[in-house]
């Protein structure tokens, strides 16, 4: 064999090593997280109503998407709203931007722009506006630690802190609370 050949031999076994040698210190793509982010399924424009252990209607959501947590089986709700029946059977609506609900639908967190409106017929229509709110169903009940706004004819109430029970339709603010009347000759 000529020197050339043996030079042509020796550049190829070179030229193979190298290749094989960056091919195998390549940096590889971290894999991703197996079902972190995703959905196992999604509704789109649906309306649900869930149970109580009685079998009386606890609570029907309608919103336009949901998705389903694989991990803990919770659901994210994009603009929910919530219907919630109180003891004579009228519904309170509650609204936001987001919300959550937990895989057996104990609790729901109300997120963004909350507001809950009590029954289109109430003795004393009642609005509450608050940013984030957690309610549980089966207790009647929804609760805050944030600002929150009750309005009522007549009267503004504003203060620290909410809690209030759905069915009996009494409500506590926890701390800072300013009261503002106005009586129906002013109108």
């Amino acid at each position: 064999m000529s020197w050339r050949g043996i030079l042509g031999l020796v550049l190829l076994l070179a030229a193979v090593l190298s290749g094989w040698s960056a091919w195998k210190h390549r940096q590889l793509p971290a894999p991703a997280a197996a079902g972190a982010e995703r959905s196992d399924y999604v509704m789109h424009d649906f309306e649900l109503t869930a149970l109580d252990k009685d079998g009386k209607e606890s609570v029907t959501l309608r919103a336009p998407e949901m998705h389903r947590s694989p991990a803990d089986e919770s659901f994210s709700i994009a603009t929910p709203l919530f219907l919630m029946p109180d003891a004579e059977g009228k519904y309170w609506q509650m609204r936001s931007k987001t919300g959550w609900l937990s895989a057996k639908g104990e609790e729901l967190r109300l997120a963004g722009d909350v507001r809950g409106t009590s029954p289109d017929d109430a003795v004393r229509p009642t609005v509450f506006e608050t940013q984030r709110l957690n309610v549980f169903p089966s207790d009647h009940l929804a609760v805050t630690d944030d600002d929150v706004r009750i309005t009522q004819p007549g009267s503004i109430l504003t203060g620290r802190g909410f809690e209030t029970n759905l069915e009996t339709k009494q409500y506590t603010i926890k701390s800072q609370v300013k009261s503002r009347y106005e009586p129906r000759s002013a109108r």
